[in-house]
């Protein structure tokens, strides 16, 4: 690791009490194919590829792009004792963030989360993603990030001290239930109103600053914290949802606070139109991706425009109640832009313009309700000489409502359907490897806790082998990644027609690392699927120019336990582990069974 000796590390002894920003000081590398692994990361063709100056002051902001990026820094401890610092990944709606840490063995401790993962991934529970890194005394440690986003890909690196983040966390919960408590007094206060009053300009107030707090929580990772439900779109999407609810009932609440269908007729059809496009538009982004990312942002600017002109219609015919809104609007607007600036990549990011729209949202509640209170001195003072067109407006309203209800709960239950479609198909494909076919690490893991619960029950044995291919970096070395894909595709073909019975589960473990699972067996049946294995790879007769053999082998470790007896999965794990180590270590294309004794048995 040549770049290692020159890259500058940061001291991480003195960090300051407001945190510290190491986003200038981290180098950057963009994975366009997402195909990069945290073992690549230390080797000459990709560190060379790290690029430094890419984060200015506050965090690295890209956007919105498809690509992963990967995060290097190195963080130096010159003192005597051990130190614990927090990384702290500053923005909320990142779809995947991962951290590695490459030891000097050549393995990869790794804490990988992100929105789309369940909250229980994070290593310390935060709205925003924090890691905890340790340094020993008198050493430098180097780690990699890996950062993927279907939205903003914002990503500020703040170093922490543990009790100076832990205050930071306290500080920043006070704040989210100080904007938080104000929201639901606002929305508990004007729903009173309108059970009171039954005058919907109040029920389209709670649904407005529901909405807009929905949407904040989404985005500040409240919504993921505090809320158990788990789909990826869900978590990615939230807070879209709720900027889109937000902008319909808030140009609902200004058609109703200014009264556009009698004042302003020609901009209301194009209200109530924007009214329907953002109800209806969140029920297409779950299969859309980032397609409709950067259009969606630029029609939230169209519906800005539009309001504000409906307001400068209404300032210069002199409602009163369009003094109030276009202010209001004018405070939210002002946060909505800073927002949308940001995902783009075109402002920085501070404690300004990450809280904008909470700024903005929070002036713009006491404003509008100061309007609605304007407005209901109003409506007292005009309601005897309106109170039959008002019945009247409102019962066509009403039915209006009822029937757009129905249409909306027939297309909800229509979409509701599709995705329960959709989520069995990504239910299935999360079980199984993408290059080979066969059953990945997910579905491994699952299928050896249930037999090796149901092996407790029935006291039969369970056997398991761990499969490695000889020399396969070599391989990939000389013949190229496609070569080794095709490779590890035909030796996962010999091993699913060497297993017969159904019970058995042949898995991709990792990397060219797989396993076979057979319950009920001891480990001389699990030796003949084994022999079996490498007799068709034998005849098989790949060529590998880097192996002693001259064609493609694979060392194979087996270990077989009894629950009833005791022990434990990783117990078995860590036999079959040490068996295959046995076999390459003692030339590789051989079987390697541990035995129950703790001895081990190899097998040319």
């Amino acid at each position: 690791m040549a770049w290692a000796a020159s890259a500058q590390a940061l001291d991480a002894r003195p960090i300051p009490a407001a945190g510290l920003d190491i986003s200038p000081s981290v180098a950057a590398l963009e994975d366009p194919g997402g195909a990069l692994v945290p073992r690549q990361m230390p080797t000459p063709g990709v560190a060379e590829r790290f690029a430094a100056g890419l984060g200015k002051a506050g965090a690295f902001n890209f956007g919105i792009t498809p690509s992963a990026w990967w995060f290097r820094f190195t963080l130096d401890n010159s003192g005597d004792d051990a130190l614990t610092r927090v990384l702290d990944v500053g923005y909320a709606r990142l779809s995947h963030v991962a951290l590695y840490q490459l030891a000097d063995d050549g393995t990869v401790r790794s804490v990988e989360t992100g929105v789309t993962a369940p909250f229980a991934s994070r290593p310390i529970a935060w709205r925003q993603f924090a890691f905890p890194l340790h340094l020993g005394a008198h050493s430098q440690q180097t780690f990699y990030l890996r950062v993927q986003s279907l939205t903003a890909f914002i990503v500020p690196l703040r170093l922490w001290e543990p009790a100076a983040f832990e205050r930071h966390m306290a500080a920043d919960a006070a704040a989210q239930a100080w904007y938080f408590g104000m929201a639901a007094a606002m929305v508990l206060f004007n729903l009173l109103i309108f059970i009171w009053l039954r005058e919907r300009i109040f029920l389209f107030y709670v649904f407005f600053v529901s909405s807009m707090a929905f949407a904040l929580a989404g985005q500040n990772g409240l919504v993921k914290q505090f809320m158990p439900f788990e789909p990826p779109w869900w978590s990615d999407l939230a807070s879209t949802f709720g900027y889109s609810f937000a902008i319909a009932t808030g140009l609902q609440f200004m058609r109703s606070l200014l009264d556009t269908r009698q004042t302003l007729a020609r901009w209301d059809a194009a209200l109530r139109a924007m009214v329907w496009f953002f109800l209806l538009s969140p029920a297409v982004f779950p299969f859309t991706g980032q397609t409709l990312i950067k259009p969606a942002a630029v029609v939230y600017l169209l519906a800005i425009l539009v309001a504000a002109a409906v307001i400068a219609q209404g300032v210069v015919r002199h409602q009163r109640s369009a003094y109030f809104y276009g202010v209001a609007a004018l405070a939210l607007a002002a946060g909505a832009l800073v927002n949308v600036l940001r995902a783009m990549g075109l402002v920085a990011t501070n404690v300004v313009t990450a809280n904008a729209m909470q700024i903005g949202s929070a002036l713009e509640m006491v404003l509008l309700a100061l309007a609605l209170a304007d407005r209901y001195g109003q409506m007292r003072r005009e309601k005897i000489a309106m109170q039959r067109e008002l019945l009247e407006a409102q019962t066509r309203l009403i039915e209006h409502l009822q029937r757009s209800e129905q249409q909306l709960e027939q297309k909800v239950q229509e979409r509701t359907r599709e995705l329960s479609r959709v989520n069995r198909q990504l239910s299935a494909l999360s079980m199984t490897d993408g290059l080979t076919g066969i059953a990945n690490r997910r579905h491994f893991d699952a299928a050896l806790q249930a037999e090796w619960q149901r092996a407790r029950r029935s006291g039969e044995p369970i056997s398991l082998a761990l499969l490695d291919v000889d020399w396969f970096k070599s391989y990939n070395d000389h013949l190229g990644h496609q070569a080794g894909d095709e490779c590890l595709r035909r030796i996962t073909q010999i091993m699913a027609r060497s297993v017969q019975r159904h019970t058995d589960v042949v898995a991709r473990y990792g990397g060219e690392e797989f396993v076979v699972l057979a319950p009920g067996v001891a480990s001389a049946g699990l030796m003949q699927v084994c022999e079996h294995i490498r007799e068709e790879l034998r005849r098989l007769a790949l060529p590998h120019p880097g192996s002693a053999f001259g064609t493609v082998s694979v060392s194979m470790g087996i270990a077989c336990a009894s629950p009833v007896e005791g022990g434990s999965v990783q117990e078995l794990l860590r036999r079959a582990d040490d068996a295959l180590y046995r076999a390459k270590e003692q030339g590789r294309d051989r079987i390697c069974v541990a035995e129950r004794g703790g001895g081990l048995q190899a097998m040319p």
